[in-house]
């Protein structure tokens, strides 16, 4: 059997062999594990002093700044409950600009002199520490010799323990600031929006006649999508392990063309997985809804119910954190990459973001039919306005690099930012724009053809998966995020650009409410009907994919950054850094970091690919091509080298110029921009020319002599 095929057949060895989950009994009370590893108001209210939890909560609810007196009783309680968990450490657990989270893991002990230890744990050590913060992207506003960085607990986001087979740890989340005060994190902006969000939000129900809500939340809920294959495949690849993509594969015979995988019957070994993630997210108090097949071969998805969106945020990173750890108990590999596989569908993660009230009321709920609904209307004209006026934002907080792989193709959305509404709403705003309003007809029903099966609710409109911003029922769905990328900052946007746009709607209405003989119901029809006017030309409910769609966007002045570089100065354009210091949720100092950290990284992602193509091509593939034909002259089958040996020898030539384009002494040193440019046209491009030949070379090279894992076992041994 040729080493390939003994390959194969090993990675699809699998059985349920002790590792498996049994499956509990859920009427029994021991095994409702929801929540078991989470320091919660539940918890919280059972360990600690009814005064204390009381000051604790009132606090929290209120947004206000902790009493730090209470931090000792906090801290003594949780490492009480930590320790019962196994815990023998606890880390202030962050998210720095690295796009991943990060820890420093202290010990609860120490020693007292006399050879024995005990646990400690202050109100101080739970309200600060401090990493160094030079070793952390912060786009200049730390210098390498300027070290002090501090972590701030954030008691609105609950500890949690992280159990490993040897142990525990208590996981507090933190903020991270220099010691100048700037955010270095994910975790401050986001905080800081949401209560600019929450201001502007108040202020607007105040008018709306809505004054029973002191505050407003935003909510989060992230489909994630990923990709698992045999951790065998995964190591046998340097370019899945360096850069989480594959540099090199031909498409296989099979991709999803068939539709097959889709919403299909999963698989045994992935069912077992996703049962142990979903219990070790359960635990953690994470709510997982929904599991399914993609459409992609060896895809999946899994999606929590909405959450606050600093609480879904980071729950967010503890779930790829704990996909990826699990998947390595079953022998595969979970890939985040937002495209590991050329030629098949890539991964994204749909930000399911809305607004809510203390009170519990949806904000972008409509009521019995969306015409008579004015706060609805308020609302959601506010959003409307504010992606039109900032798309080019939205674009640049999910910008990198492997989304430049994803965005536009065939199951992402694309570049251009625009808002599907669905065809009864978009009648309701344009009927309101023409002084037509009428009542909306009562909810119409979906007859399926038989008695059989009841008839369905049918919805206002069509789901439109082409479209990057859609509205679909009380809630907006940004669907252009990348599968790794962290929420927190494309959640930052959204509510600092709503802020200002709730704001400025408040302001017109108010204006108009003053007009003789004007009522709320006038007031904000007019106020809908102006914004509708002025922002409509970024509705779009056709075909996003479609060119016909590009060259109407174009004409209607939408924006289409294909690329990072052309979408990241946004960051610290006159429009962003106005609206952002408005609200204080980023100095322009802070923007500016983001764009250097977020521009070096491109850069760097970049040249870690050109590298590990080089590496693969020249070390790897060009040795395998010339055995191959040295095999092919040995027959003396002259056809069959005339067909392989040119191939070859343009691959060499491929390679000459990818190394060439890699060299440090080529890059352009004058500017970070400067050099992400060279990065996407330069060395990008001779990366691409060097797989188009090395993709061909794989079908014509002998299947035993091809070095790497291909496609059709990757993506089809599950």
């Amino acid at each position: 059997m040729p080493r390939t095929r003994q390959q194969n057949v090993t990675a699809a060895q699998w059985s349920a062999n002790g590792a498996a989950l049994g499956s509990p009994d859920l009427t029994i009370a021991d095994n409702q594990v929801f929540g078991a590893n989470v320091f919660s108001p539940a918890v919280q209210r059972s360990r600690l002093p009814k005064h204390v939890y009381k000051a604790l909560h009132r606090t929290l609810a209120r947004g206000e700044a902790l009493d730090t007196t209470l931090a000792d009783s906090v801290a003594q309680a949780m490492k009480e409950w930590a320790m019962e968990k196994g815990a023998t450490h606890y880390t202030h657990w962050f998210q720095p600009l690295t796009g991943s989270t990060a820890e420093k893991h202290d010990s609860f002990y120490g020693p007292v002199g006399d050879g024995t230890a005990i646990a400690e744990f202050s109100g101080k050590e739970l309200i600060q520490g401090e990493p160094d913060a030079s070793s952390f992207p912060t786009g200049g506003i730390r210098a390498t010799f300027e070290a002090r960085g501090y972590t701030a607990w954030d008691p609105t986001s609950p500890a949690f323990i992280l159990e490993n087979p040897n142990g525990a740890l208590l996981c507090i989340p933190t903020a991270f600031t220099s010691w100048t005060g700037e955010a270095l994190d994910h975790k401050i902006p986001l905080l800081r929006s949401m209560d600019a969000l929450s201001r502007a939000a108040i202020r607007a129900l105040d008018l709306l006649g809505v004054d029973e809500a002191t505050r407003v939340f935003t909510t989060t809920g992230c489909e994630q999508e990923y990709f698992l294959i045999d951790e065998q495949y995964y190591f046998e690849r340097p370019d899945l392990v360096t850069t989480g993509r594959t540099l090199y594969g031909a498409k296989p015979p099979k991709g999803h063309e068939l539709d097959d995988h889709y919403f299909g019957s999963i698989p045994e070994r992935v069912l077992a997985y996703m049962l142990d993630v979903e219990l070790e997210l359960a635990k953690l108090g994470i709510p997982i809804k929904t599991r399914h097949n993609e459409v992609a071969p060896n895809q999946f998805e899994v999606a929590p119910i909405f959450e606050n969106s600093n609480v879904g945020s980071d729950h967010q990173m503890v779930t790829m954190q704990i996909m990826q750890n699990t998947a390595r108990r079953y022998g595969m590999v979970c890939l985040l990459h937002e495209k590991p596989f050329a030629g098949v569908n890539g991964s994204g993660k749909h930000n399911n973001w809305s607004m809510g009230t203390d009170t519990g009321l949806n904000l972008l709920e409509p009521g019995d039919t969306p015409s008579e609904n004015l706060q609805f209307l308020f609302f959601c004209a506010a959003v409307i306005q504010a992606v039109n006026q900032h798309q080019q934002l939205l674009r640049a907080s999910i910008a990198s690099a492997g989304q430049d792989h994803r965005l536009g193709a065939n199951e992402a959305p694309p570049a251009i930012i625009s808002i599907f509404l669905g065809a009864e709403l978009e009648k309701v705003f344009g009927a309101i724009e023409a002084g037509k309003v009428q009542a909306s007809k009562p909810g119409s029903f979906l007859g399926l053809g038989t008695p059989v099966l009841p008839s369905l609710p049918l919805h206002g409109g069509d789901r439109n998966r082409t479209s990057p911003f859609a509205f679909t029922g009380n809630k907006f769905e940004f669907r252009a995020l990348g599968s790794n990328s962290s929420p927190a900052f494309p959640n930052t946007v959204l509510n600092t650009i709503v802020a200002e746009s709730v704001d400025a709607l408040t302001d017109k209405l108010t204006t108009a409410l003053k007009r003789s003989g004007a009522t709320l119901e006038k007031a904000v029809t007019s106020v809908v009907k102006e914004v509708w006017a002025a922002n409509k030309q970024v509705v779009f409910d056709g075909d996003g994919y479609s060119e016909e769609w590009h060259k109407e966007a174009e004409k209607r002045g939408l924006a289409n950054l294909k690329t990072t570089p052309d979408a990241l100065p946004w960051l610290v354009e006159k429009g962003t850094v106005a609206a952002f210091k408005k609200y204080k949720v980023l100095s322009k100092r802070e923007l500016e970091s983001r764009y250097d950290v977020f521009t070096e990284q491109y850069v760097i992602n970049i040249n870690i690919e050109g590298e590990t193509a080089a590496a693969i091509a020249r070390t790897m593939v060009l040795p395998a091509a010339v055995r191959h034909l040295n095999e092919l002259k040995a027959t003396g089958m002259e056809e069959l080298i005339a067909e392989v040996e040119p191939v070859i020898r343009e691959l060499h030539f491929a390679i000459l110029k990818l190394e060439d384009a890699n060299l440090d002494e080529n890059h352009p040193d004058s500017s970070a921009q400067k050099e992400a440019v060279y990065m996407r046209d330069t060395v990008i491009v001779a990366m691409e020319d060097v797989r188009e030949v090395a993709d061909r070379l794989e079908k014509l090279i002998a299947d035993d002599l091809w070095p790497l894992p291909k496609y059709s076992e990757m993506l089809f041994i599950k």
